[in-house]
């Protein structure tokens, strides 16, 4: 067996098939880091959604945009 302070746990339901591994960060204190802060901040709730769906709107008018062009140049008139 994994020593305790490893940050592993296993635990198995009873009487059903599911197990369920959870892995924690070894040598943890407790406090997020500033990373960690910042992105559970940027990624959760309404601030999240929001960044999600600039993103992805972003992303659509980037693809957009390169296929106008890759299609300009690909059916040009010679």
């Amino acid at each position: 067996m994994q020593p305790q302070d490893s940050g592993i746990q296993y635990s198995r339901w009873d009487g059903g098939s599911r197990d369920a591994v959870h892995v924690a960060a070894v040598g943890s204190t407790g406090e997020a880091s500033s990373w960690e802060r910042i992105s559970r901040k940027l990624c959760s709730g309404k601030l999240g959604i929001s960044m999600k769906v600039l993103g992805g709107l972003a992303l659509f008018w980037v693809v957009f945009i390169l296929g106008y062009i890759t299609g300009y140049y690909v059916h040009k008139c010679k």
